[in-house]
């Protein structure tokens, strides 16, 4: 028996080819190929024009979801004897996700016609193809809605700010007036609708362009309004939320509510008038960056050089928005345009020949957008996570793929504002593009041999977060690392000695220590780091996971690692250090003067001094805590 005739006696056997005749079977595996794939190969691509199903004879192969953000994950997995592509049937070949090889893999390439063909005259076998494409949809439709879920603040603004603060100035209309006098009021006025009220300013309805244009065409302009007005509008007071207010104008299709003092209208909202939040221009300046033709345009809106940008942030500084939450902002901000760089990037590989990305992926972000703390002053800390490769016959094509790829992320983030990174950490560069296998090789090898120089790329690499890519190869790296490095006591003693470098700029007596002759202290160095290294080192000894110094300080104070009291003067502590950063890059950006960290604290009004003198303080202490700690744990 041949190898072909091996595998068709396979199929045969297997449901639902059981459910063909014999001449229906024949039709199905008449230009079937048998074909072999590779650990981490694709077996199809999204990218491909043209696909075809499987039938998978030997290995395991995982279904890969493609979402609009650029994270990809898994959606469901494929065994021997599955079908590897059956919602192609139904899509003509337009697919958001790839098939990729967990290990070696056997499989039956069948042409879509045929299985279409047969289909067409087996409703036994049409009605197994269908349902099994049925419940694959669910699970995709379960899965995206879980993957849809966000603890992003993006919505802020919707749950603190008042209907209140954002309602516009009512325009009056008694019910016994005509609709003319109506129709002649709202065209002088321009808006959207009045609002009915009795002497006393009692709500007594609402009437709109709809309403008046129904009353003009089907009754007579001396109608009362009474007659065509909306009796009972929704409506609302003045002191509830915005976001209570927001899905009537969503889910209802309502173009005016009322705003009540009790049972007075104080003023109306429409539509328009949630332009007023923060984040409808959020929205737009992301709108903007997602919609941008090209690295120019994209560059344009690049934040040191985006005057809404600079705009916004400046109206936040002035309602003293919390400084980690501003420096949040800045970075996912980053993040969008990140994203749509490596797209152009991708969108280049394409048109010069390079094709789809021969392996899987994970673009990571690290330092400071790493852990989603950034100011206008910053430069690229990038890499990648690849699957691994290296055993696939074509891994010097991998290689010289995602170089080539790489570099062009790297020149389109420069040109869109972000600087290389002086030390070299970007994803063009070998050392910071390997297999996940290779980091972990090399993150064990630091724990082994870290001198000073690579003492700051592990701080640098361990605030990795997934931006961009298969998001499981960056959670699956973390996973592998974070005990090791937890044990690594060498390490934390190197770290250490690291973060003291730089003592915190304040004397016993709480009078600040500057340098040079513009008195200057450096936020960064000096008092930031000073307790996001503390965090980190606590974070890592403890085998915190999280990135983002807030989340990792969460978690050490639920652990009773930190007491309440010491979490929240560091939290109260970063937020003003990054306000003052933030504030002096703008200042920077205003006066076209270079972005540096440092700042005069004599030109600081007296209450700025006194805030500052206490961050610093928390920073000494914190410096402090780890060395106390680190102390206490060596036995000294």
């Amino acid at each position: 028996m041949t190898e072909e005739d091996t595998y068709i006696d396979v199929m045969r056997k297997a449901f639902p080819f059981q459910l063909l005749t014999d001449e229906q079977f024949e039709t199905v595996v008449r230009d079937s190929t048998r074909q072999s794939f590779q650990e981490n190969e694709f077996i199809f691509h999204e990218d491909e024009e043209e696909v075809e199903v499987y039938f998978l004879l030997k290995g395991l192969a995982k279904n890969v979801l493609h979402r609009e953000d650029g994270k990809q994950f898994s959606v469901r997995f494929y065994y021997p004897g599955d079908l590897i592509g059956l919602m192609i049937l139904l899509s003509g070949g337009e697919m958001n996700f790839s098939v990729q090889a967990l290990e070696s893999c056997e499989s039956v390439k069948l042409k879509k016609s045929a299985l279409l063909k047969v289909m067409t005259e087996n409703n036994a076998f049409s009605d197994t193809i269908l349902s099994g494409i049925g419940q694959r949809m669910k699970s995709l439709y379960d899965e995206m809605k879980k993957g849809n879920t966000s603890t992003s603040t993006e919505n802020i603004a919707l749950y603190k700010t008042r209907v209140h603060t954002i309602m516009d100035k009512p325009r009056f209309i008694y019910k016994d007036q005509s609709i003319l006098q109506a129709a002649k009021t709202l065209g002088d006025w321009g808006g959207q609708g009045l609002t009915v009220v009795d002497h006393d300013h009692h709500l007594k309805g609402t009437i709109t362009q709809t309403e008046l244009l129904k009353g003009l065409s089907h009754g007579v302009p001396e109608d009362q309004v009474e007659k065509w007005m909306i009796t009972s509008p929704v409506s609302t007071q003045a002191d509830a939320f915005s976001y209570e207010v927001l899905t009537y104008f969503k889910d209802d299709r309502i173009n005016l509510v009322p705003v009540l003092n009790g049972e007075k209208v104080v003023g109306i909202l429409t539509a328009e008038s949630f332009l007023r939040l923060h984040e409808s221009e959020y929205l737009n300046l992301y709108y903007n960056v997602n919609h941008a033709k090209s690295l120019s345009e994209l560059s344009a809106l690049s934040p040191k050089s985006n005057e809404s940008f600079l705009s916004f942030t400046e109206e936040l500084l002035s309602e003293q928005t919390y400084g980690t939450e501003m420096s949040e902002f800045i970075s996912k901000y980053n993040d969008q345009i990140h994203i749509q760089v490596i797209r152009a990037a991708l969108k280049e590989m394409k048109l010069e020949g390079y094709g789809s990305p021969p392996v899987n992926y994970c673009f990571i972000v690290m330092g400071s957008q790493g852990r989603g703390e950034q100011a206008f002053s910053t430069d690229q800390d990038n890499g990648f996570i690849l699957d691994n490769y290296e055993h696939l016959d074509n891994r010097k094509q991998v290689d010289e793929y995602f170089r080539c790829f790489a570099e062009k992320i790297n020149a389109g983030l420069v040109e869109c504002g972000f600087p290389e990174c002086t030390g070299g950490i970007m994803a063009k560069e070998s050392k910071w593009r390997r297999s996940i296998d290779h980091w972990e090789r090399e993150v064990f090898r630091w724990l082994r041999e870290t001198d000073g120089q690579e003492v700051r790329d592990f701080t640098i690499f361990i605030d990795y977060r997934p931006l961009f890519g298969d998001f499981t190869l960056a959670e699956n790296l973390r996973e592998r690392i974070t005990n090791p490095i937890q044990k690594a006591r060498i390490l934390h003693a190197m770290l250490m000695k690291d973060t003291i470098r730089f003592r915190v700029p304040i004397q016993a007596f709480g009078r600040i220590s500057t340098k040079g002759k513009n008195r200057t202290i450096d936020l960064k160095k000096a008092a930031i780091m000073q307790i996001v290294n503390g965090i980190r080192i606590f974070s890592i000894r403890y085998g915190v996971e999280e990135v983002s110094t807030l989340k990792r300080l969460h978690v050490l104070s639920k652990e009773e690692v930190f007491h309440p009291r010491d979490a929240k003067n560091a939290k109260l502590a970063l937020d003003y250090l990054y306000q003052l950063r933030i504030q002096e890059n703008l200042k920077q950006l205003r006066q076209d003067t270079p972005l540096t960290n440092e700042l005069s604290p004599h030109i600081l009004t007296k209450d700025q001094r006194r805030q500052l003198k206490e961050a610093l303080l928390v920073a000494k202490r914190m410096q402090q805590m780890s060395e106390l700690s680190f102390a206490r744990n060596r036995g000294l």
